[in-house]
């Protein structure tokens, strides 16, 4: 049996799928399907149609998506809590992991908070660097004297 209009359409439907939804989600799949496809129609087995769709596609995946998110995401703009990352804030209540108690205020707002560091604690009126955010919580860390 030719399966080279099986291939013809997983082709299609993952480049369309990826045109609809620009996330780098199924081009590696059109990939393989393009190799498969050219497999079908050499009459190659169909065991080695899908051997090379799944071979080229996790191939594509796995050497060149690091690369395309790299490129693909790099005009992004930090929105929301993720532009916190990097900012100062002041301690306004006890920092302190163990009893996972904590709050800052940063940008006019008031953040739950806790230490990088576990068994650290920042008292009330400290300085301190937001490294993550973790859910609603931002980690941070209390800033050294050293910096400026």
């Amino acid at each position: 049996m030719d399966y080279t209009i099986f291939w013809l359409v997983a082709l299609v439907l993952s480049i369309v799928i990826e045109i609809a939804t620009l996330g780098l989600t199924t081009i590696w799949f059109a990939g393989g399907a393009l190799l498969a496809v050219i497999a079908a129609a050499l009459g190659l087995p169909l065991v080695v149609q899908i051997v090379l769709f799944f071979a080229v596609s996790l191939l594509l995946l796995y050497f060149t998506r690091p690369i395309a998110v790299k490129y693909f995401n790099k005009d992004r703009v930090k929105t929301n809590a993720e532009s916190l990352v990097g900012k100062q804030a002041i301690v306004i209540s006890e920092i302190d992991n163990l009893q996972g108690i904590g709050q800052v205020t940063v940008a006019g707002m008031e953040w739950s908070a806790r230490t990088a560091e576990d068994g650290e604690s920042i008292p009330v009126g400290g300085i301190v660097n937001i490294v993550a955010i973790n859910g609603v919580k931002l980690i941070v860390e209390e800033r050294k004297e050293d910096q400026g």
